[in-house]
């Protein structure tokens, strides 16, 4: 096998990091690869070293050496745009994973806990830990009107949490409409400088199973599970032309959920505010509030990942033969107890 081969440096500038870890991570197995971090764009890149298994001749390889990794025929696991659909199964966890630890991205979790919901902080921080990009630097962004009920969790080493003032809400949708508004607040005066990807979660969810580094890109969208085999005529997209969520009825790739979505620190979330703001403004709420929003923003902005209903399902549903592994479920409760206007 080949060890150490050497990628020179004009190559590497032909392609962004992104475009490297879309290509490499995503379809081909390999043993390892090393490049300089995002951030450091304006560094001359260095030679790169590759180990390739199976290569045919010491120190040389070609595209040929590198194996598709397909692993399943029962998904689509790509997008019409070419981007990657992730499921388990169409990846190599040990060696994604190994490949972003090179990079040691910072990620941020946005969560709000507010009201009764911070009773869901404990089983979500500690399954977190078990579960979500173990061995990565993550910081838990907890949004809460009660300082005093965020519960003390053991965290591994680069992980910590940092608990943000939010006021109390008097209806759930308010409480759903006003993280991108967070969101914007947070990322502008504190967030950007301490995170790399963020990801919105809705911390009413356990994680299960491993959540991992093939979930990183520029923005992962997650397919909701109630659509993700529909046609786009049954997507309950906003249809009201008078909101600025709206989406024409041919048009349309996925249905989103708004409840576990990630990226870099880009205008999404402002968009989405300032979107539902200008609803608020003609006494328009969109049919999913920031879901429909999110939406719209994905239709004309793809992400550059999506993955598969196994990065959010629901303890409310049967899972099916397709999902083969559930990484984070959200949990059954009781809407009309816990959220501020009684579920309605």
């Amino acid at each position: 096998s080949c060890h150490h081969t050497i990628i020179p440096s004009f190559i590497l500038k032909l392609f962004s990091n992104d475009f490297i870890l879309h290509f490499l991570n995503n379809y081909w197995v390999f043993s390892f690869f090393s490049f300089c971090k995002p951030c450091d764009n304006n560094r001359e890149p260095e030679l790169k070293f590759v180990e390739i298994e199976g290569c045919s001749e010491k120190g040389r390889w070609t595209i040929g050496d590198l194996k598709m990794q397909t692993g399943r025929t029962d998904v689509n696991a790509v997008t019409n745009w070419n981007a990657p659909l992730v499921w388990e199964g169409t990846f190599d966890p040990v060696v994604i994973d190994a490949i972003y630890k090179r990079l040691d991205p910072r990620v941020a979790v946005m969560v709000l806990a507010v009201g009764k919901y911070t009773r869901f902080l404990k089983g979500f921080l500690e399954s977190a830990e078990k579960y979500f990009l173990v061995d990565f630097r993550v910081t838990y962004y907890i949004f809460t009107d009660n300082k005093q009920d965020v519960p003390k969790i053991e965290l591994g080493t680069g992980r910590k949490i940092t608990v943000l003032d939010v006021p109390s809400a008097t209806r759930w949708q308010d409480v759903v409409l006003s993280r991108m508004k967070w969101a914007t607040i947070a990322i502008d005066k504190q967030i950007r400088n301490e995170a790399d990807y963020l990801f919105m979660m809705d911390v009413d969810s356990i994680f299960h199973s491993r959540f991992g580094a093939e979930s990183l890109s520029p923005l992962s969208a997650v397919l909701h599970r109630g659509y993700y085999k529909t046609t786009r005529n049954d997507f309950p997209y906003e249809r009201r032309g008078t909101s600025k969520a709206y989406i024409p009825p041919d048009e349309g790739d996925y249905y989103y959920t708004a409840a576990v979505w990630g990226g870099y620190l880009e205008e999404m979330y402002k968009y989405c505010y300032k979107q539902s703001e200008e609803d608020a403004k003609n006494n328009i709420e969109a049919v999913w509030q920031e879901e429909s929003h999110l939406n719209r923003y994905l239709l004309y902005n793809k992400p550059t990942k999506v993955l598969s209903p196994e990065y959010l399902w629901a303890d409310y549903d049967q899972v099916p033969e397709d999902i083969r592994v559930v990484r984070i479920s959200q949990l059954v409760k009781n809407y009309a107890e816990v959220r501020p206007n009684g579920g309605q």
